[in-house]
């Protein structure tokens, strides 16, 4: 067996929370911490990126931020965190991120919590022994480093407990670099240029990284680590922006009638395999308002799939019920139509007489019973 070689280095540092803060008594001011609302949050005068741009912001409760500080007052330990460590020297908090920034907005005065005097109190109130046990208390901070499939792989079996970060927040993570970054710009802000025009169509919300992974996905065809990989260090992630525009446009001339089963298809899935067809938008809509009138169809949702691929799974026609099978068994006699055999009600399997795709309802008047293997054979043919 071919030996597989491990890079990746996982080194655990304790972190004085003064490092991170860079908190200055005499202008009683964090010069290390940083909040550019989406344009993110950072700590060691900018050299840890704690929310990255266009990540979802702090969603603490009170409860849960008090708790914070509670614990470091007495001295209590805190969870581990895990800091990335990119290629640049930088890093990127990959899980610890909403306990970091309760800590530092305390420190910069931006909340107060109640102390055993019963009192609330800023970090600027408190004496200045109780300013130092607060800043002099050490983090525990795995740092990572390796290749990247080694990394994204650790922060996926790491991220199980808090407020779990998406598949696509890690991906930024381990894939950070100048193209990441302008590629967020277009999928991962609130009111992003990806929710201007195609808004009704995505599902999820930007700022959770929703948009930017479904982007990604139609564009590699399901290989967005390998995608990302491969441009993480392009200037800019204009391509796939241009290829974004492409499909939303081919998909609102294709079907100019918005419904909202539109929405959280696969558009550029469909847009890779179709688009350099013809067809008649008007015959399109034809069809589709025929099949969202037809109680067989019990996934509307997929008819826009399905008059593209021709594929009826993607209807779920409706099956035949108990009431429907069993009048059939029984007019039959227990023999299956095709070959005649008798068989016990449970070995047979409904089917309908007329095809769905050629007019037959799914209803007693057209169900049959067939065994197992006939309806195998008939279905390959």
């Amino acid at each position: 067996m071919e030996k597989v070689e491990i890079t990746m280095k996982i080194e655990l540092r304790e972190i004085p929370i003064q490092d991170i803060a860079k908190y200055s008594k005499h202008l009683n001011k964090c010069q290390g911490y940083f909040d550019k609302s989406e344009e993110g949050v950072y700590g060691m005068e900018g050299r840890l990126s704690i929310r990255p741009k266009y990540q979802r912001e702090f969603i603490y409760k009170d409860k849960q931020r008090d708790a914070v500080i509670h614990s470091i007052r007495c001295g209590f330990p805190l969870n581990v965190f895990y800091f990335a460590v990119n290629k640049d020297g930088s890093y990127e908090v990959i899980d610890g991120q909403q306990r970091l920034i309760s800590l530092l907005r305390y420190i910069a005065s931006l909340f107060s919590v109640k102390w055993p005097n019963g009192k609330n109190l800023y970090f600027n109130n408190l004496v200045e022994d109780l300013q130092d046990q607060i800043l002099s208390y050490k983090l525990m901070v795995y740092f990572c480093s390796g290749t990247d499939s080694e990394k994204l792989d650790w922060f996926r079996t790491i991220n199980i407990a808090g407020e779990k970060l998406t598949d696509q927040e890690l991906r930024n993570a381990v894939y950070t670099g100048p193209w990441t970054s302008d590629a967020k710009r277009y999928f991962s802000r609130t009111g992003c240029p990806a929710y201007q025009i195609a808004g009704n169509l995505l599902k999820g919300k930007a700022i959770r990284q929703n948009y930017l992974e479904t982007a990604i996905n139609w564009i590699s065809n399901g290989e967005i680590e390998e995608y990302m990989g491969k441009r993480q260090n392009d200037s800019n992630a204009e391509a796939l922006w241009e290829y974004f525009v492409n499909v939303i446009d081919w998909t609102n001339k294709l079907f100019p009638k918005y419904r909202k089963e539109m929405r959280g298809i696969p558009w550029g899935l469909l847009y890779n395999e179709f688009s350099k067809n013809d067809y008649d938008s008007n015959v399109l809509e034809e069809e589709i308002t025929k099949l969202m009138q037809d109680e067989d169809v019990t996934k509307k949702r997929g008819i826009y799939e399905y008059v593209l691929t021709r594929n009826e799974k993607y209807l779920s026609i409706r099956t035949f019920s108990d009431k429907n099978k069993r009048e059939a068994y029984e007019w039959q006699g227990g023999k299956c139509v095709s070959c005649e055999k008798h068989f016990e009600f449970d070995e047979m399997q409904a089917d309908h007489i007329t095809p769905w795709s050629k007019g037959g309802k799914t209803i007693s008047d057209n169900c049959q019973m067939l065994c197992a293997n006939c309806n195998r054979r008939k279905g390959a043919k």
